[in-house]
């Protein structure tokens, strides 16, 4: 039996509506306004948590130690730390960010990167910790934020199944029982052809935790087949316009499609329901518009029924299908106008 993980007064669980993570990364382009905007936008479109990453450009990686050269990639030509300093999130703005999303029911947590972020994001209450895929690896970031009690995220992006194993190892170690998985994909954007989502339910049953999608494909589509097998949290990158620009805005949702997801991700929930065969209750009604065997022309008393005056048709207030064969060539009892349900007490 998957354990149910209680994340800040939400259940979340193969029981419960799937937990929508908004993910606001680097798209406040710099403005706090912005920044709590999206978290506006986030909470009317229905997330049950606004996510933030916490880090500076020196807790991330050292000035000059590396340019992204890849050709496919967002960010070409970008120094590491000159882009980290364009995409954080100034501490001083999460106070903020967390009473806003407070004030909207809606909860707030982050994604720290050193151990001084997880020192810092306890000083604010932080309700669970998130490990990035980049960070899947580093143990003493594991432990460190196992060590707070909290509910712990992990996504699984660019991770070898040791290197997961490991991950999981460290955390039951810790202490942690409390934590989900996310299938990841890391690619930014990344394709539905790389997102392999039977993996869900394989790396549920083979670490005996739930798992979720941190999904960096376009639109909603793959959240809601994520649901379909089984995720039972979904995050997203969210802006609230592609067109104004930022580090993330390209494979980012914008406010209406977010609320598409949330709306999409509980249906297909709500559809998983359980094995089911036989007729259900809100069936009983449509019963009656099952094909029967019924009277297509006169009869009378003593008339041979004949594939002319006997016919199988809707509705189902005669003798199921299944008998029109029998029925050929018996006597009718009485005369049978046409029109009449076809019954035993008549042949």
């Amino acid at each position: 039996m998957i354990q149910e993980i209680y994340i800040g007064g939400r259940n979340v669980g193969p029981r419960h509506k799937p937990f929508i993570i908004a993910e606001m990364s680097g798209n406040h382009n710099q403005s706090l306004e912005r920044a709590l905007a999206i978290v506006d936008a986030a909470a009317y479109a229905g997330a049950d948590a606004i996510k933030l990453q916490t880090y500076t450009a020196d807790t991330m990686t050292l000035p000059g130690a590396f340019t992204i050269e890849d050709e496919a990639s967002l960010w070409k030509g970008r120094e590491l730390y000159d882009l980290y300093k364009e995409a954080h999130t100034p501490w001083k703005w999460h106070k903020p960010i967390f009473e806003r999303a407070k004030a909207l029911g809606m909860l707030a947590f982050s994604s720290p990167f050193d151990e001084t972020a997880v020192d810092f994001l306890e000083s604010l209450g932080a309700p669970a910790y998130k490990i990035a895929s980049f960070e899947n690896t580093d143990h003493p970031l594991i432990r460190k934020v196992a060590a707070t009690g909290k509910p712990v995220i992990i996504s699984t992006g660019a991770a070898t199944v040791s290197e997961l194993d490991e991950a999981v190892r460290v955390l039951r170690a810790a202490g942690c029982l409390q934590f989900i998985l996310l299938k990841c994909t890391s690619t930014y954007p990344a394709t539905p052809a790389n997102t392999n989502l039977v993996t869900i339910p394989h790396m549920r049953d083979l670490f005996g935790v739930q798992v979720g999608l941190s999904d960096h494909t376009m639109g909603i589509g793959v959240p809601v087949a994520a649901v379909a097998l089984g995720a039972t949290v979904i995050e997203k990158h969210f802006t609230l316009s592609r067109a104004d620009g930022g580090v993330d805005s390209a494979f980012s949702l914008e406010p209406d499609e977010l609320r598409s997801l949330v709306i999409e991700t509980e249906r297909a929930w709500e559809a998983l329901g359980y094995v089911q065969y036989g007729v259900q209750k809100a069936e009983e009604k449509s019963r009656l518009f099952k094909r029967s065997v019924y009277v297509a022309k006169d009869v009378n008393a003593g008339d041979m029924f004949t594939r002319e005056n006997i016919r199988i048709i809707r509705p189902g207030l005669g003798l199921a299908p299944k008998f029109f064969e029998d029925l050929l060539g018996k006597p009718a009892k009485q005369d049978i106008k046409a029109g009449t349900p076809l019954s035993w007490d008549l042949v």
